[in-house]
């Protein structure tokens, strides 16, 4: 066979360039269907990383493959395969001696059978999906290890999002990986009941994701758009996964309409522009169509009342169908925000139809609203609210009391941009 001739330095950093793009797109399905085999998301991430390895070694060498992510895909499967031979031999030859299998010795789970699913749901990359973000972990160990499998996302971009110390989040992704293992969670899709506890978890994750990024909760940057891209791309798929979700949906639309207005929220400098001052010919058109859509498909599969996420949608298509503030359905928003608080009461979710009731019935009901939160243990530290009651007091016309409201809301924050905008209504300048 003729030997290919060497790749010059610059051809090997290209390919290597390639090698890392082409993982970083395909690693959620590599390891999804690696860990099908050995039942291990840990091990599963680990073979994956050893396909990748195998490919900066080999594709400098050999030319990048036709389909570089079949390559990685057939690469690791190999590899598990392998695994898992070796592990059956190991078990084969302990029987032999007459000894059982010690439960702390490396083996093979086939796992429980699966019963018959009406919707036939058999995806790799699902299963990954509600095993990553499974209740047995913290939220955050949630967080981290999805964005880790499902996100692409190395340990230091994790830590950088979150402005988190890049060991913390290595030590929850480590954790998290051991308690899957631990707990004996099965790689699986839930089924009958267990399916709608499991979904939300899964739901949650990524809208967390998805409001780090939309609204971050500290630092110097009011947005990071990498971690709402990563969210939206993974409702996405999830909606792919899951037509007949209605709140998968919820959530894809919610997400599609709240990023159309990313190009509107910050001015020159980064700084926030409020709702009322943003110029809606930045907004983007084709998430609100998007937005639009799910939100109808959202619709067609619910057979009750719309959930938390699609409520919120169709509160977001409000703002998305109105060309001005000042054309905003105040009241559906009202309604809409009633049916919310009626389907998933939370003190937020009132602090929020507060500000829906104050452009529909003025400043003087909404805060009559705010001022019942004001006891609520879980808004003591939350800068919104005094945030909002400043504006209500700005209406109604008591400065004094407004500007000492959002000096205190400025003190809550961690976020510097939001905390100089209400330090500047604070001083009269907002």
């Amino acid at each position: 066979m003729e030997q290919q001739p060497a790749a010059t330095a610059i051809e090997t950093a290209a390919i290597e360039a390639a090698v890392e793009t082409v993982f970083r797109i395909e690693s959620p399905r590599i390891i999804a269907g690696v860990a099908r085999i050995v039942r291990d998301v840990g091990i599963a991430e680990e073979l994956a990383q050893d396909a990748l390895v195998a490919a900066l070694e080999q594709w400098p060498r050999d030319g990048v493959p036709d389909n570089p992510g079949a390559w990685l895909t057939a690469t690791a499967k190999h590899r598990a395969i392998d695994l898992v031979r070796r592990r059956e031999r190991y078990a084969r030859k302990l029987e032999e001696v007459g000894r059982d299998l010690s439960p702390t010795a490396p083996h093979h789970r086939d796992g429980p059978a699966e019963p018959a699913d009406p919707d036939d749901i058999d995806d790799d990359l699902l299963r990954l999906v509600f095993t990553a973000c499974h209740p047995v972990l913290s939220a955050e160990a949630r967080i981290a290890l999805t964005l880790r499998l499902l996100g692409g996302l190395t340990t230091p971009e994790i830590a950088r999002a979150f402005l988190a110390p890049e060991a913390t989040v290595a030590q929850r992704i480590v954790r998290a990986k051991r308690t899957l293992a631990t707990k004996g969670v099965a790689f699986e899709v839930p089924y009958g009941p267990e399916r709608e506890a499991r979904l939300g978890s899964v739901l949650e994750v990524i809208y967390l994701i998805f409001n780090e990024g939309y609204a971050a909760t500290a630092g110097d940057d009011l947005l990071r758009p990498a971690l709402c891209e990563d969210a939206l791309r993974l409702a996405r798929v999830l909606a792919e996964l899951m037509p007949k979700e209605p709140e998968v949906h919820g959530l894809a639309a919610l997400l599609e309409l709240q990023e159309s207005r990313a190009g509107a929220r910050t001015g020159p400098s980064g700084e926030p522009v409020l709702l009322k001052d943003q110029n809606r010919r930045r907004w983007n058109r084709m998430l609100i169509r998007r937005g639009f859509t799910a939100l109808g498909r959202a619709n067609a599969v619910a057979t009750g009342g719309l959930g938390p996420y699609a409520l919120q949608a169709a509160i977001a298509a409000c703002h998305a169908q109105a060309h001005a503030y000042e054309d905003t359905d105040w009241a559906q928003i009202v309604t809409l925000y009633g049916l919310l608080a009626a389907r998933s009461p939370s003190p937020v979710v009132e602090l929020n139809r507060a500000v829906a009731v104050s452009m529909a019935e003025g400043p003087g009901p909404a805060l009559e609203i705010v001022d019942a939160l004001a006891a609520e243990p879980s808004l003591r530290d939350y800068h919104l609210l005094p945030s909002v009651r400043g504006d209500l007091l700005a209406r109604l016309g008591r400065t004094t009391e407004a500007r000492a409201e959002f000096a205190r809301a400025a003190s809550l924050t961690r976020n510097e941009r939001e905390r100089e905008l209400l330090l500047a209504r604070a001083e009269g300048r907002g």
